[in-house]
Parts: structure tokens; C-alpha cells; sequence
């Protein structure tokens, strides 16, 4: 069962900016755009509960919307690795060869669309987080949905400063004309207000839900991206101390690794976080994700368009045995667990399993794999940001006691394979944990930025084109700049 689906059907209506950055155009793959009569006017709104509850449930709905899912977040954060390329045909949305080559400008579209996803994103957090507060209502209820609007606003700035660097920081909606243009704020300042949102999120968050309300972000959730944000910054000590929180919370790794990525075990003992999906009869604007569509097996009824697939060094990467290859890639030629066989012939001769949904649960006139949650955090990747923050502040003890729990589900009870990390040596450690990053987090839109978190970005992605003192950042949108009268100005190199 779905959480929340059944409250995203309904629509809200909000105050839409339309002044750099705040560019909220439609796009016929997202669910917030439907007939004009569906919509309630914004002067009738943020009156009750009830609104607030529509207003928080539509910043859960826009997070499957195609600029936070489909080719802008496969452009923005996965093709420039060395994990992942292109795919389709060649000529088909041939644009998306610039991100794995780094040739691309600030005019590609993908720039932009993924720019405006995560600030309409924004919007909506900040509509919430000014409105919500005057509403009579529970007050517990209140709080929660704040700090909910919270942990996700902190997301999706934590997606752009990875992306961007400097970024306009806006923590609630304009009012005045002063309000509306706003200049790139220094990364540090955004790194400090995001993680000043996770400390708020986490201290009322629950760290559970019951089934209906199963999917929305939890104290866990609000702990771990705040780990991750301090590991960017090399904040060794918290990133520690947040993933010992995390790790007391009950959390654990699901005993099979690629049955973890399968619509029946979503919301598992190991999410943390997931944006929440579903196939929706009758409601096709409901049922708009398209994760798994844009990267499904191409050439077969059910399967998908075939692009973000995976590359020969990825594979190459994986330990002999180690189940989690197949777990991640679909090959051509094989029969998948779920029992779809897949052609031998075609133009890819791999494809990302995690975002697989099987052939069968297809149905006609929908996007296939409409039904597939995104698995944003997982507890594995607690376990590898402790191990990290543990070796970096000379615990190698506990460095190696998460390390290898995440390698021990690995192998699933084969002795013969994937055996524990057993070296004392602080560099031979760090090592085995970026390896161990890469295999146990392939194909989940990581590898990318974490090698240039790393200082590795020159020596690994040089081949490709990476240039260093540009390429650690994408280009500001040239539409934005334009739109800004040059407010807004472009990062080096573009």
C-alpha cells in the first residue's frame, strides 16, 4: 500500500513567482499541472488543516515530477561519472552526451530544468513554512509539518549547492520587489541554512510512522542528509555524531540486495528516505513518475526509453562473486529474478536494475515503472558515512566494524567471497570505503559528486574531459542570468 498517494491526487493551488529564480513553466510530465477547474484559488487557501495538509502533500508530489527524476537529475548527477553513460540510440537526445563529456553549456536544457526543479521545490517548502504557522490547527501536527517542509527544502538545496556552487538562498516567498532577484549567496552560507533546517527537522520529526503515513521524512531521515551534508564539508566529527544517532534508531540492512529494490519492499527496514510513487488507474496525472522509465530496458513492451546505463568500468569495479553486480545491472541475455528474459540483441548491452520494474506490471497508456519508488537514502550509506567519518578521526575499529557490515550483507552468507577489510592503515582504509561506496551505491546518482568531494575528479573523470577549477560546479542557467538583468553571474569556465 502507498502512504500518501491517496492525499497527491488533490490539487493545490499556490502563489507561483515567476521572477529568476522562482521559473516555475509547466511541463506535461508533472503532476502539479492539471485543468484550470482543479485548481482552488489562493485566496480561499491556508485557512485550515486541511489546506495545510494539501500544501505538505503537494511538496511530497512534486518530488517524483520529471525535473527532479528523469533527464535532468540523470544529466546533472550521474552521467559525468564513470559509472554511467548516455544510452538509447545514438541520435536520441544526443544533448545528453555533453554531461558525460563535459562539453555542455549554460544554455542546455537540462541545466535549467534541473535549476528550476529544485527551486520550485523550494516554493513550495517556503509557501508552507510562511503560511502554515498562522493556521489554527494541531499544534503537533503543525510542527511536524514545518519541520517536514524543512528536511525537504535542506534536499533540495543540498542538490543545488552540490550542482552549482553559489546558489540564490531564499527561505521564504517574496513580498517586496527587493525580494524577487536575488544575487548567488557563498556556499558556505547555503551549507550553514541547510543544515540549520536538519537540526529544526530532526528535533521533531518522529522516527516512525504509522502505515498510512509511511513514506513522509523522519528524524532518521533529517539525521542522515544532515551526516551527508557535513561529510561534503569534511565535518568528521559530525558527520559521526549524526550517523551514531542514526544507527540507535532501529534501522537495519535488508537481507537480499537486489530484492531491496522491488516495488513490494519499498519503505524497508534500510530506507531512510524515499520519494514516493505509484501507478494510479484512472489518474494519469497522478501516476507521473518516470524514473523508471527513462532508464527501463529498451526494445520491450514494459521495459522503458534505456538511457543512464551503466559502463564496462563499473563493472570491472565489482569484487568477483559480489552479488551486488547483478543486483545493479541488467544484462543483455539474461532472465531477470522476476523471470523477464532480455534480448540479446540491441543498442545497449546494459541497463540500470535498481530503477527495474518487471515487465508485466505494465499497464497500457501509463509510464512504465510508474509504480517505483526512488530510494533517495539508505541505511547502508549510514554505515558507509560512519565508517568514513570513523577513519578520518582515527577510530579504525569502528571504521571497520561499519565497513564490513555493509560488505557481510553483501555476500549473503557466502564465505568465500567479499571478505571483511582488515587493514589498520588510515589511507588503505579510506580506499576500501570509496570502493565500497561505488559498488554498494552504483546507479543511485552519488558516484559523481562523491569523486569530487574526494579531490579525485582530475585523476578519475580527467579521461572524460573533467577539467579542474571548472567542472567541479555545472554552469548557472544562461536563461536565469538573463532573467536577472546579470544579478546572477556564471561560474568559471562557462
Amino acid at each position: 500500500m502507498k502512504r500518501l498517494i491517496q492525499f497527491y491526487i488533490q490539487r493545490i493551488s499556490v502563489s507561483v513567482i515567476l521572477t529568476a529564480p522562482f521559473l516555475l513553466a509547466g511541463c506535461s510530465k508533472s503532476f502539479l499541472d492539471v485543468p484550470p477547474q482543479g485548481q482552488q484559488p489562493n485566496e480561499q487557501f491556508w485557512k485550515n488543516e486541511a489546506d495545510a495538509t494539501k500544501a505538505v502533500n503537494a511538496i511530497y508530489a512534486n518530488l517524483r515530477e520529471w525535473k527532479q527524476v528523469a533527464f535532468a537529475a540523470i544529466a546533472i548527477e550521474s552521467l559525468g561519472s564513470d559509472d554511467a553513460e548516455k544510452g538509447s540510440n545514438t541520435a536520441d537526445a544526443s544533448f545528453l552526451n555533453k554531461y558525460d563529456d563535459f562539453s555542455v553549456t549554460a544554455t542546455e536544457g537540462q541545466i535549467l530544468d534541473f535549476w528550476k526543479g529544485q527551486y520550485q521545490e523550494i516554493n513550495f517548502c517556503n509557501q508552507v513554512l510562511d503560511h502554515v504557522p498562522a493556521i489554527t490547527m494541531d499544534e503537533a501536527l503543525k510542527a511536524r509539518y514545518l519541520a517536514e517542509a524543512k528536511f525537504v527544502r535542506a534536499y533540495a538545496y543540498f542538490r543545488l549547492v552540490r550542482a552549482y556552487g553559489d546558489v540564490p538562498l531564499r527561505l521564504k516567498v517574496p513580498t517586496e520587489a527587493s525580494e524577487y532577484n536575488l544575487a548567488r549567496t557563498p556556499k558556505a552560507q547555503v551549507w550553514a541554512a541547510i543544515e540549520k533546517d536538519l537540526t529544526e527537522a530532526a528535533a521533531v520529526l518522529p522516527p516512525n510512522y504509522p502505515a498510512a503515513d509511511k513514506g513522509r521524512a523522519t528524524k532518521g531521515a533529517a539525521l542522515a542528509l544532515h551526516a551527508k551534508v557535513a561529510m561534503y564539508q569534511q565535518k568528521w566529527a559530525d558527520v559521526l555524531n549524526y550517523t551514531n544517532q542514526v544507527m540507535g534508531l532501529g534501522y537495519s540492512l535488508f537481507a537480499n540486495y537486489e530484492q531491496m529494490f522491488r516495488i513490494p519492499n519499498e519503505n524497508s527496514s534500510e530506507s531512510v528516505f524515499e520519494i514516493q510513487c505509484q501507478l494510479i488507474l484512472d489518474s494519469k496525472d497522478a501516476s507521473n513518475s518516470q524514473y523508471s522509465q527513462v532508464q527501463g530496458v529498451k526494445g520491450v513492451v514494459g521495459g522503458g526509453w534505456g538511457f543512464n546505463v551503466p559502463t564496462a568500468d563499473l563493472v570491472s569495479e565489482y569484487e568477483p562473486g559480489d552479488p551486488r553486480k547483478d543486483g545493479t545491472i541488467i544484462f543483455r541475455g539474461e532472465t531477470t529474478p522476476e523471470g523477464d528474459v532480455i534480448p540479446v540483441g540491441g543498442d545497449n548491452p546494459m541497463f540500470n536494475q535498481k530503477s527495474y520494474v518487471p515487465f508485466r506490471l505494465y499497464v497500457t497508456g501509463y509510464n512504465e515503472g510508474a509504480d517505483q519508488n526512488v530510494r533517495v537514502m539508505r541505511y547502508a550509506e549510514v554505515l558507509l558515512m560512519n565508517a568514513e567519518a570513523a577513519n578520518e578521526t582515527g577510530n579504525n575499529a569502528q571504521a571497520l566494524q561499519s565497513l564490513n557490515a555493509v560488505r557481510a550483507r553483501a555476500r549473503q552468507g557466502n564465505p568465500a567471497i567479499l571478505p571483511d577489510v582488515t587493514a589498520t592503515d588510515k589511507e588503505a582504509v579510506r580506499k576500501a570505503i570509496w570502493h565500497e561506496r561505488r559498488v554498494e551505491l552504483a546507479m543511485e546518482n552519488d558516484r559523481y559528486f562523491d569523486v569530487i568531494r574526494q579531490g579525485r575528479a582530475a585523476a578519475v573523470f580527467g579521461p572524460k574531459g573533467f577539467k579542474t577549477g571548472k567542472n567541479e560546479v555545472w554552469p548557472v542557467p544562461q536563461d536565469e542570468i538573463d532573467i536577472s538583468a546579470g544579478t546572477l553571474v556564471q561560474n568559471p569556465g562557462y
